[in-house]
């Protein structure tokens, strides 16, 4: 199996890289308009997209898709990659240096790796997490190959922490850190894995936006903890995924899960 997962991380490694190496040569180049749901869309978004699927179908001919600009319908496969070929386009199109591609390899309707490339950065994480799917598997966080873990500081007002739009108007002047809105959603959460922020919080994420962390904040420590109260995973195959939504805090120990969820648990 370690071949296999050998395989998995290179293939990641190398497709999320070439996306992106041509991603950037339309950053803040190309137009966007707006999806029936509010969001934006460019038409590198779209060319991303046919390039990460026809990539997956080479690689992983045997393997499910899903994705944000194409297919919404979880598969009835045992391994499905969750694509967002560009999380972040508003960035993107405004010219604001972050934005990724991100990869999630989901075994039986669960991420168990997870690959995201951020391109203007010159970062890339990926991280393994066996759950409770009974795989064996490697384990640990990565930032461009060194092994990250969510921060062990104490509480104190000059730590951050992260909204996105449609949460901010839940911050009070009481709230214990510093907040900052960094506009993609993948990155809101991956920077509590490396230990930068003590939590974040999305709103409205879609399962694109966070299958490619899932594994990565978890295997890095930190707590990954939904807002609603049935679980995000497994998927069920056949359901139409497209006009879902995620609320998630994320935070970088379990004893700040009482500290922060007051301040945002109305979004569930």
């Amino acid at each position: 199996m370690t071949d296999f997962w050998d395989q998995v991380l290179h293939f990641a490694e190398t497709t999320a890289n070439k996306v992106g190496k041509e991603l950037m040569a339309d950053f803040g180049q190309v137009q966007a308009v707006e999806k029936a749901d509010g969001s934006l869309i460019t038409q590198s978004d779209k060319w991303a997209d046919r390039e990460l699927c026809d990539a997956i179908a080479t690689g992983f001919p045997e393997h499910g898709v899903l994705s944000e600009e194409s297919a919404h319908i979880f598969p009835d496969t045992e391994w499905c990659w969750i694509i967002d070929p560009l999380d972040g386009t508003t960035n993107f199109a405004r010219r604001i240096p972050i934005w990724g591609v991100s990869l999630g390899l989901l075994y039986r309707g669960t991420p168990v790796f997870g690959y995201v490339h951020l391109p203007p950065l010159h970062q890339s994480f990926h991280g393994f997490w066996s759950g409770q799917t009974g795989l064996k598997l490697p384990q640990g966080a990565f930032l461009d190959r060194r092994r990250i873990h969510s921060s062990s500081d104490p509480l104190d007002p000059n730590q951050f922490f992260s909204f996105c739009s449609r949460s901010i108007g839940n911050y009070q002047p009481l709230f214990p850190c510093k907040i900052r809105m960094l506009g993609v959603a993948s990155y809101n959460f991956l920077t509590v894995a490396a230990g930068i922020t003590l939590g974040g919080v999305e709103a409205t994420p879609k399962i694109w936006d966070i299958a490619g962390v899932w594994p990565i904040v978890q295997a890095a420590g930190a707590v990954w903890h939904p807002l609603e109260p049935q679980p995000i995973f497994p998927l069920t195959p056949g359901t139409n995924y497209s006009d879902r939504s995620f609320p998630t805090l994320v935070t970088a120990q379990p004893n700040l899960l009482p500290v922060f969820e007051p301040f945002v648990q109305s979004l569930g």
